[in-house]
């Protein structure tokens, strides 16, 4: 007669330290895939405390040749979902307005951008703002001012004339508008910043006065503050509770 196995009740004892790595590995993966709309930076801070707490693995070695750089972010998008809300309210806005005819909205480099001709903020030449840009600056910072993000004023010119001479003119005007927004409190200063290119980022290739008064433009850079789902949650969820 055989001898029947005494087997011990239960599963085997390796399935339990397995289904542990296995759960592990997944909340992992899963904690990476929920950050991927995440800016750089905190996205690596992330890492590191990851890779600490799992020990030295693939990730801490992965992490290393990133902590022997310094991680400089010099432009933070908003992400593309919350780009193509952004995008669709404000273009709703701009026809409330009336403002559609003069400001051009248009999204760039993963990030919404209001984009306006400088004929309409500045004479010929000039860095200083016309009075009639006045009212038009002031329906640009209502449109911007209930978003929780970052605004950056770039100045831009055509080819024409001297190259620093045109670059002096696309900063002082961009530091113009700037100066407008924060001197009315249309906007906070910490949520601003200014910049100008020169004739360096053509939206045409200059061959015509036409193109090149194209290119003669300042645009409004909306930027990502943080995670935008968290702090505005109307975008996502209902239209009446928008401030516009």
């Amino acid at each position: 007669m055989a001898k029947k196995c005494k087997c011990s009740p239960g599963a085997p004892m390796w399935i339990v330290t397995f289904s542990d790595m296995v759960t592990l590995l997944l909340t992992f993966f899963v904690l990476l895939l929920s950050m991927a709309s995440m800016d750089r930076v905190k996205f690596t801070a992330a890492s590191q405390s990851l890779s600490s707490a799992f020990g030295q693995g693939v990730l801490s070695s992965t992490m290393s040749s990133d902590k022997a750089r310094p991680q400089v972010v010099s432009y933070a998008p908003v992400n593309d979902d919350y780009t193509s809300q952004v995008y669709r309210r404000l273009k709703s806005k701009l026809k409330e307005l009336k403002l559609n005819k003069k400001v051009k909205l248009v999204k760039d480099r993963g990030a919404v951008v209001l984009r306006i001709d400088d004929s309409i903020l500045f004479a010929s030449g000039q860095q200083r703002l016309n009075p009639d840009a006045y009212p038009v600056l002031r329906k640009v910072a209502e449109l911007v001012r209930p978003l929780p993000l970052k605004l950056k004023v770039e100045g831009h010119t055509d080819d024409r004339g001297d190259e620093l001479a045109n670059w002096d003119l696309s900063v002082n005007r961009s530091v113009s508008v700037l100066r407008f927004l924060a001197a009315n409190e249309l906007i906070p200063l910490t949520r601003l910043a200014a910049t100008g290119y020169g004739s360096q980022k053509p939206l045409f290739p200059n061959s015509s006065d036409r193109e090149r008064a194209l290119n003669r433009r300042v645009e409004f850079v909306l930027e990502s503050q943080g995670d935008p789902n968290q702090d505005l949650p109307y975008l996502i969820d209902a239209r009446e509770q928008s401030p516009f």
